[in-house]
């Protein structure tokens, strides 16, 4: 059975890239970790997005926080230290991934970590409402 998609209607061009970035997103979407998004709309109308995203346990160089072509991905790499014994083992050292897809006009402004949270912040400045007059040629 073939699946019909909502970017494939006509008067909808150049978006199918934006379907396979869902499905991606659908496939990959865990629980762990847990994380929040806010946002803070500013008075000229620019948006403020703060994701934070419980690592605890991870240290800044575990972790990796990258965006390219309006996805964020963040990930993160713990690895076993070889001298340790341990009694009990409650705590896994666990790798992540988790990817946020991000609209046009985000912009990652800064990523921090303290006391076991990771905080990106995004903004999306208000963008000015352009018109143009397309002229029509006679051939």
């Amino acid at each position: 059975m073939s699946r019909i998609s909502v970017f494939s209607a006509p008067f909808l061009l150049g978006f199918d890239s934006f379907e396979e970035r869902i499905d991606r997103l659908a496939r990959s979407a865990d629980g762990y970790p847990p994380y929040n998004i806010e946002r803070h709309v500013a008075d000229d109308g620019s948006e403020r997005f703060l994701i934070s995203i419980a690592v605890a346990g991870f240290a800044a160089p575990e972790l990796d926080v990258t965006a390219e072509d309006n996805q964020l991905t963040v990930r993160g790499r713990q690895k076993d230290e070889p001298g340790r014994e341990y009694l009990h083992r409650g705590i896994a050292a666990r790798q992540f991934q988790r990817t946020f897809l991000l609209a046009d006009g985000m912009e990652v402004k800064d990523a921090t970590l303290g006391h076991g949270m990771l905080v990106i912040t995004l903004e999306r400045p208000k963008a000015a409402k352009i018109a143009r007059r397309i002229d029509i040629r006679s051939l």
